[in-house]
């Protein structure tokens, strides 16, 4: 890291802050579902509520930067913190019920968003000239590596003491305190890095458009597997938190390992290509994460829908595609920067939608149609995909 950030930064401070930070949300994100089914016992549209206020905050972001807009970088991200702290010490004290814990989801994923819209910033800024793109990377895997030790403590915690739902919420007190140990650490932050402002306004342009289509029917699919994907397997198959736990770890580590080679086979063989293509698989992955208690036993089905799940997050790295045909039609850095962060908007705007119909198709329709849903979206953005016209540079 000394080669990649300047040594009068402030980054060792900030790498360490990341890794407490994504420990804290992988011990918070290993149970919630579990918590949510078994002691909220929310519904299928219970759920689909609540995971509408959790993305709501990354469609606000837009919003809360620009009231923001005289605030370092540094001061969003600490601030980021204490939201997420209070977030997280409402879902420990609060009553368990919908009201209240849809209310605690809300306020730690808007400290959530808040620090996710500076963490690139902060690396960039704190990255030696020439090495910001290895900087990025090592921001991403210290939150990464933070996020995976706390699936893998909750897993081994319910290991050791067993199936018992008191354990949930010293998970979360646990996990405040982590959330108070990250504050702490970043206070060393004392730098004026500039907030990217082209995260704080829409950028919309008609060479764009089909891009912004391929974040509408992307964002949708991927918000049915997010969502309805973990709490299918603990309200239908009846998972531990224990068992979800193993299960995003080694999502985790697949999507860790096959990461640089759909990069490279993006690289080899072209977007387009890769996001048509990704499709097939992906009907595949929806037919049984929908049909497979009608095909297997519920136990072979379990696991299967397991496979499916892991198999759709490594799916989901095709998405980086769309960012490569992003930076083909553009003009300036500046023009890929702004256009990728309004399509993050585009989005967040259908992921609320998905969330808050999702669980109401579930419960009226069932869980087959809501996957078979899925796969149309899938689809859609296969069509899409397939009418793009690769600009010159890129055939040159």
């Amino acid at each position: 890291m000394t080669t990649t950030f300047k040594p009068e930064s402030q980054y060792k401070a900030f790498i360490i802050s990341l890794v407490t930070f994504g420990l804290a949300y992988g011990l918070y994100k290993a149970i919630i579902d579990n918590y949510l089914a078994e002691i909220v016992s929310m519904t299928q549209f219970d759920r689909g509520v609540s995971e509408f206020f959790r993305e709501l905050p990354g469609f606000m972001l837009v919003f809360v930067l620009a009231v923001l807009y005289e605030f370092s970088a540094e001061k969003i991200f600490k601030a980021g913190a204490l939201v997420m702290l209070a977030g997280m010490l409402m879902q420990t004290l609060v009553p368990a019920n919908r009201i209240w814990v849809t209310a605690a989801v809300f306020v730690y994923s808007l400290g959530e968003h808040m620090q996710f819209g500076m963490r690139s910033t902060l690396a960039l800024e704190y990255s030696r000239e020439g090495r910001g793109g290895v900087a990025l990377g090592f921001q991403n895997s210290a939150y990464q590596f933070g996020t995976l030790a706390g699936y893998i403590l909750v897993a081994l915690v319910f290991w050791v003491m067993g199936r018992r739902s008191d354990l949930y919420r010293p998970v979360f007190a646990v996990s405040s305190a982590i959330i108070v140990a990250g504050m702490l650490i970043s206070l060393k932050l004392k730098g004026q890095s500039r907030p990217d402002h082209h995260i704080s306004r829409f950028y919309f342009r008609r060479k764009y458009f089909k891009f912004y289509m391929l974040e509408v029917f992307y964002g949708a699919r991927k918000q049915i597997f997010f969502t309805f994907g973990p709490y299918l397997l603990v309200l239908f198959y009846g998972a531990g938190a224990m068992a979800i736990s193993i299960l995003f770890a080694v999502s985790a580590i697949a999507c860790f390992v096959c990461s640089p080679l759909v990069g490279k086979i993006i690289d080899r063989f072209g977007y387009k290509i890769v996001m048509v293509m990704d499709t097939l698989i992906l009907v595949i992955v929806c037919f049984f994460y929908g049909f497979a208690h009608h095909i297997f036993s519920m136990q072979t089905a379990f696991i299967v829908c397991c496979v499916n799940y892991v198999l759709d997050a490594v799916i989901s790295l095709a998405s980086m595609a769309s960012n490569v045909y992003v930076q083909d039609l553009s003009d300036t850095p500046e023009e890929v920067k702004a256009t990728i962060s309004t399509g993050v908007s585009v989005n967040h705007l259908i992921t609320i939608l998905i969330a808050l119909f999702g669980g109401w198709i579930w419960q009226i329709m069932g869980i087959e149609t809501l996957f078979m849903l899925s796969a149309i979206f899938g689809l859609c953005n296969s069509a899409y995909a397939a009418s793009i016209k690769i600009p010159d540079k890129r055939r040159a």
